[in-house]
C-alpha cells in the first residue's frame, strides 16, 4: 500500500494543468465508448445536519492500463465559516489482478482539479466557434478559483472577470487572487447574481446552494453556463436551455436542477448531448437558448487523476509505503516462522 498525502499530490499536480485536462478528456472519451463501470454514487446524510453529506464514488476506467477504486468525499458547508475547506476526500485504488488496495491518496486536490478541468474542457468545447470576452464566476470558493486557472489553460488569458458571492469578504479575497492570476484583466465584483449572469457569455456557477434560486433571463445571447453546483437553476431555466451533461443517469438524481426538470416533464428529452460526445468531435445542438453544462462529477475522473498521481509518486519514490497494511499471506507467515526439530 502506498500512502500519498496532500503535499505530495500537490507537488505532482502543480504546474500540470494541461496534463490534467488531457486526462479528463480521455476519461470522458473512454466513458462515451462504454469502457467504464460507474455504479451510482452513495450519499451518506445526517438527520440532524441536512446540509452535510459524505459521498462514495466507485469507478472502473477501462484505460490502458485499466484502473479502479473509490473516492470518499465529504461536504460540510459550515467549514467555510471556520476557515476550513468545505470538502475533504480520500481515494482508494485497487489492483485489478488481486483486488488488493494498492494506494490511499488524499483526494481533495484531485477532486477540485478534475472538477475545474472538466468545466474548462466543456467551456473550450462549447465556445469553439465564438470565444468569450470574459468570464463571470458566481460563488467565490475553491472550485471557481480552480476553474478560473484552468480556463486560462483551455481558453487563454481572459480580459475580464466578474465575481459574485453572498459573502463580500470572500468576493474581495477572490478578486485579489484573480488580479494576481490575470494581471492584465479587469476584475469586477458585483452585488447581485443577475448582474454576473448578464456580464459575459461564459459563467461558472459553483455555490453551496441546496435549492434552485436562479433563472437565466439576464444572460446574453449565446451564453454558456458551467452549472457545477447542480442545484442553482430553476427547472424552467433548465428546460429552456440546451443541456450538456457528463452522464444523464448520474446527473438526474439527488434533487439536482436536472432531476427536478425530469420530475416536472416525466422524461429527459431536455438533455441534448454529453461532454464525451463533444470531446469526440460532435457539434453542439442548434438552438437559441443558452448552453448549460451540468457535470455530476464522474468517479472515473478521480480514478484517472489518482492513478496518474500514484504512478508518478511510485516512479519518484514519493509517499509512504506500508508493506503490512493488509493480511500477510499464510505462506509468507509459515516461511517466516522458525522451524522446530522433533526431540
Amino acid at each position: 500500500m502506498l500512502i500519498i498525502g496532500h503535499q505530495v499530490v500537490r507537488e505532482i499536480l502543480d504546474g500540470a494543468d494541461a496534463r490534467v485536462v488531457d486526462l479528463v478528456r480521455q476519461a470522458y472519451l473512454w466513458h462515451e465508448k462504454g469502457r467504464t463501470s460507474l455504479p451510482h454514487s452513495v450519499f451518506l446524510r445526517f438527520p440532524d445536519a441536512p446540509r452535510n453529506r459524505i459521498i462514495g464514488l466507485p469507478a472502473y476506467l477501462g484505460s490502458e492500463p485499466p484502473s479502479a477504486g473509490m473516492k470518499w468525499i465529504s461536504s460540510f458547508p459550515a467549514n467555510i465559516d471556520r476557515g476550513l475547506d468545505r470538502a475533504s476526500a480520500a481515494i482508494v485504488l485497487n489492483s485489478l489482478d488481486t483486488g488488493v488496495p494498492t494506494a490511499f491518496v488524499e483526494g481533495s486536490v484531485i477532486s477540485a482539479r478534475r472538477t475545474a478541468a472538466s468545466a474548462a474542457l466543456a467551456a473550450d468545447l462549447a465556445t469553439a466557434d465564438r470565444r468569450p470576452d470574459g468570464v463571470a464566476l458566481i460563488g467565490c470558493g475553491l472550485i471557481n478559483r480552480e476553474v478560473l486557472r484552468f480556463l486560462t489553460v483551455t481558453l487563454g488569458p481572459l480580459p475580464a472577470v466578474v465575481l459574485h458571492d453572498t459573502d463580500p469578504r470572500r468576493a474581495a479575497a477572490f478578486a485579489a487572487h484573480a488580479a494576481t492570476l490575470l494581471p492584465d484583466a479587469t476584475v469586477t465584483v458585483v452585488d447581485h447574481a443577475e448582474r454576473a449572469l448578464a456580464a459575459h457569455r461564459l459563467t461558472s456557477i459553483a455555490t453551496t446552494a441546496s435549492a434552485p434560486h436562479l433563472d437565466l433571463a439576464a444572460c446574453p445571447a449565446g451564453a454558456v453556463l458551467l452549472h457545477l453546483s447542480l442545484r442553482d437553476l430553476h427547472p424552467a431555466a433548465v428546460l429552456a436551455a440546451r443541456n450538456v451533461v457528463d452522464d444523464p443517469d448520474h446527473v438526474c438524481r439527488e434533487r439536482t436542477s436536472l432531476h427536478l426538470a425530469e420530475q416536472a416533464t416525466g422524461g429527459r428529452d431536455f438533455i441534448h448531448t454529453t461532454i464525451g460526445r463533444l470531446a469526440g468531435g460532435a457539434a453542439l445542438p442548434p438552438g437559441d437558448g443558452p448552453v448549460v453544462v451540468s457535470p455530476f462529477g464522474l468517479g472515473v475522473l478521480d480514478i484517472a487523476l489518482a492513478e496518474h498521481v500514484r504512478t508518478v509518486a511510485a516512479s519518484r519514490g514519493l509517499g509512504v509505503r506500508i508493506d503490512d497494511f493488509g493480511p500477510v499471506p499464510a505462506a509468507t507467515v509459515a516461511a517466516a516462522e522458525p522451524t522446530r526439530e522433533n526431540t
